[in-house]
């Protein structure tokens, strides 16, 4: 199968390993951060220092998939919380119930706003004396948001960000590999206190036996960047961030990409794994147990299979545009897209939640060209509340009583 080139993979975006940048910069350039490979391709942005591929994408998904990769995860950030009062303060201000959360055990937890929309996105474990964090959404406004949190807890941040990288596997990190902590993706299993919102599994208290998640069992190792001090990329089966991405959305599973200024946690099916629909009041819980018990989420996360016979795919961004009323209209977002080594063309896309889900969906090129797509629900339309209203009292309601 042919190759395609990565949306992140434009080699003039990424620097020279001689070119001076800032004293971060050179750190992170000191570790495995750089690939140590003459093939390994750099993004751009904040992937400037994170291997996009190593000049065979579809090969490195495979090989990932297959548990034998390993992924530079180098643009993640990595955070320390210490102090007694971490667990009952985080909780507190975040959508996921962590006050008894037991040492090894990983979760992930979300900074809503008052309106219940995502502004922060933290995947955590604690060793029972810290509690680490990684983030690659909002982490400067996160960080400021914790900060200005603690009042008066006994509560301390540090961003490690400098010291520790992060790397992704599928189920296990190869033993060589020097590994701090351990983040194991909680993703697609239905936390104790959450709810799924996909169709392949609504309503059941497990992830259903179909959802595609749970194929690939995603793990991140904190490592400290002084202990890979004589390891090279030559000692790994290295794969790169495309290759991460490929399978995570194959998964269903999403990612910063699937993020914006008004994204709700219903929309993303991020109840599963994020949020605790009993655990009290934190910021932005009203809004979330407002759409839970009584609304609808007003747009849904699909998977979405792209016609590759082009051999052109859209960038993400790309407006999703459907029939609607006999016109075509722009229906959503086209937020992440891939070659998957099995499926081919494929990507996840935010659209309307009264779209029909057999609509077909096409993306206009830039050129004016147009790609067609089939969408495949994961996020149902319309969900059936968990929770009733109270009906009127009939002792003291008479209305209708004779009719």
């Amino acid at each position: 199968m042919t190759e395609h080139a990565s949306p992140n993979s434009d080699p003039s975006d990424s620097p020279s390993p001689e070119t001076p940048d800032t004293p971060a910069d050179a750190v992170r350039r000191s570790s495995l951060a750089r690939g140590l490979s003459s093939t390994a391709v750099l993004g751009a942005g904040d992937l400037a220092q994170t291997p996009i591929h190593y000049g065979a994408s579809l090969r490195e998904q495979r090989v990932l998939e297959e548990k034998d990769g390993l992924v530079d995860l180098a643009h993640l950030r990595v955070l320390r919380l210490s102090g007694p009062d971490r667990l009952t303060w985080l909780n507190s201000i975040t959508s996921q119930k962590i006050d008894a959360l037991a040492p090894g055990v990983s979760t992930e937890t979300l900074v809503l706003d008052p309106n219940g929309r995502i502004e922060g996105w933290l995947k955590i474990v604690d060793d029972g004396e810290a509690l680490w964090a990684i983030s690659d959404l909002n982490t400067d406004d996160t960080l400021d948001f914790l900060r200005r949190m603690v009042f008066m807890m006994r509560v301390e941040i540090e961003d490690l960000s400098d010291d520790y990288q992060c790397f992704g596997a599928v189920t296990a990190l190869p033993e060589k590999l020097p590994v701090t902590k351990l983040w194991s993706d909680p993703w697609p299993h239905i936390g104790t206190g959450s709810a799924s919102y996909a169709e392949v599994d609504l309503g059941l208290e497990v992830a259903g036996t179909d959802h595609p998640g749970l194929e690939t069992p995603f793990v991140i190792g904190i490592v400290r960047r002084t202990d890979l001090a004589g390891l090279s990329a030559n000692d790994f089966a290295m794969a790169g961030f495309d290759a991460w991405e490929a399978l995570r959305i194959a998964a269903w599973r999403p990612g910063r990409n699937e993020i914006d200024h008004k994204s709700l946690v219903g929309e993303l099916d991020l109840l599963r794994t994020a949020v605790h629909l009993a655990k009290g009041c934190y910021r932005g819980q009203e809004a979330v147990a407002r759409v839970h018990n009584l609304g609808q989420p007003p747009r849904r996360l699909v998977f979405v299979h792209l016609d590759g016979s082009g051999h052109i795919a859209p960038d993400p961004g790309t407006e999703v545009l459907a029939e609607v009323r006999g016109s075509e209209r722009s229906v959503g977002t086209l937020t992440s897209v891939t070659v998957h080594w099995e499926l081919g063309p494929i990507g996840l896309a935010v659209v309307k939640r009264n779209l029909s889900p057999e609509a077909p969906l096409s993306f206009e090129m830039s050129d004016g060209d147009r790609v067609v797509g089939a969408q495949e629900t994961i996020v149902v339309p319309v969900r059936e509340h968990e929770q009733q209203l109270p009906g009127r009292n009939r002792d003291v309601d008479a209305r209708g009583r004779n009719r």
